[in-house]
């Protein structure tokens, strides 16, 4: 998958950039052709000779030097590749292009780019959680650079939480999925993932325990497979999806229209777990216990997302995917919700307390639509991913045939 493609790699100035050798000594050992890239900040952290060891190719560090220029300009060096990866990312890196600065080579080369950019941040977790440095994501987001990581854990400065680079392993998998198969390029996916949240009040909420990790494992297999991807997400902790459009809600009301808006599309996977009711009246104060008395609250039902899809006249996909957490009758409850949403397909999981399926790694699933049945073996949900998104790729090719 890897083998022959062109990839930059911006190494920018932290601790994070010895993380860095072993991207590139795994790039190059899978093929991949690594022109390397150093700040002058990166260099206090590694050598320019132990990375062009590892890539096996010069190290271009200095917008300036003659030498560099004679051989290949940064124009043509920033368009030269399928991608540029920049790993670690500072909060300065991220801040100079949120702001179009471009006074070194690495800064030069993603102002004068093409092609598509990967960044892995890391930094001090207040760095991280600086709104300024949000905002310069945020920036950066809207034009289509991508992002993988932070990850959340203990830093070199001894603090605790997010800001640690995304491991080699994770970089990897985000750039193979850039280069993956292409067998959806030019179909519009909508996903949608992780829960909703219904405000009480201004701290509490009705909510449930999804994780987001088996909507953005069908995100990542359909990019992988070529498909553009609006990617509609409730709260959740890991990182949206490489290569996807980022829609980020809070509540069923905010899904719905964010779904709607991004019509039309060729197919939608809804695996967000959406709340089914809302209260009608929002607290503006916490509510504190009163001598025993319980609160009380009215309700209403949410919008029915996956049903106002699969009912449209106009704009309907053509393949419309639900999902069914239930706790007991999986078969049956998936067969009537099919007939009751209209939907082409129900993916029907058992999410009792004792299966982890909320939350954990690994999924089991009966794959439902009016002709078939399937009961798919237990496996990881990325895997479980890959099988759906693979069947769905078989029904476009016999749609088309």
């Amino acid at each position: 998958m890897l083998n022959g493609k062109k990839v930059i790699v911006i190494i920018t100035g932290g601790i994070a950039a010895y993380k860095s050798l072993e991207l590139v000594r795994k790039l190059t050992q899978k093929g991949v052709k690594v022109t390397p890239v150093m700040t002058k900040a990166a260099e206090n952290f590694v050598t320019p000779m132990a990375v062009s060891a590892l890539a096996q190719e010069k190290v271009f560090n200095n917008l300036f030097d003659l030498t560099d220029e004679a051989e290949m300009g940064h124009i043509e060096l920033s368009r030269s590749a399928d991608l540029i990866v920049v790993a670690p990312a500072s909060a300065d890196f991220i801040a100079k292009t949120a702001t179009g600065q471009a006074n070194d080579l690495a800064s030069t080369l993603i102002l004068a780019t093409d092609t598509n950019v990967l960044m892995a941040p890391a930094m001090n977790v207040r760095m991280w959680e600086n709104a300024v440095t949000q905002k310069n994501i945020h920036t950066l987001n809207e034009i289509g650079i991508k992002f993988v990581g932070p990850n959340e854990g203990d830093m070199a400065c001894g603090e605790f939480g997010y800001g640690r680079m995304a491991e080699v392993d994770e970089i990897l998998e985000n750039i193979e999925l850039h280069f993956g198969n292409k067998k959806l390029k030019g179909r519009h996916f909508i996903v949608t993932s992780g829960p909703t949240r219904e405000p009480i009040d201004p701290v509490r909420f009705i909510g449930n325990r999804s994780s987001g990790k088996q909507g953005t494992a069908i995100a990542e297999a359909l990019i992988q497979k070529g498909a553009k991807v609006t990617f509609v997400s409730g709260p959740v902790e890991i990182s949206p999806p490489f290569g996807s459009k980022v829609i980020k809600v809070e509540t069923a009301d905010q899904m719905y229209k964010a779904v709607h808006s991004a019509l039309p599309a060729d197919g939608a996977f809804f695996t967000a777990a959406v709340a089914d009711w809302k209260v009608i009246k929002i607290k503006n104060q916490k509510l504190k216990k009163q001598n025993g008395m319980l609160p009380t609250f009215d309700l209403s039902e949410t919008e029915d997302i996956l049903a106002s899809v699969s009912k449209l006249n106009k704009n309907r996909p053509k393949v419309v995917i639900g999902f069914a957490a239930e706790t007991e009758n999986i078969l049956i409850n998936a067969k009537s919700k099919l007939k009751k949403k209209g939907c082409d397909f129900i993916v029907a999981n058992d999410v009792s307390l004792g299966t982890q399926t909320m939350g954990g790694d690994e999924n089991t699933a009966i794959l439902v639509s009016e002709e078939i049945s399937e009961q798919l073996p237990t496996m990881s949900k990325r895997a479980l991913a890959e099988t759906l998104v693979e069947k769905i790729s078989q029904s476009f090719e016999e749609r088309d045939a």
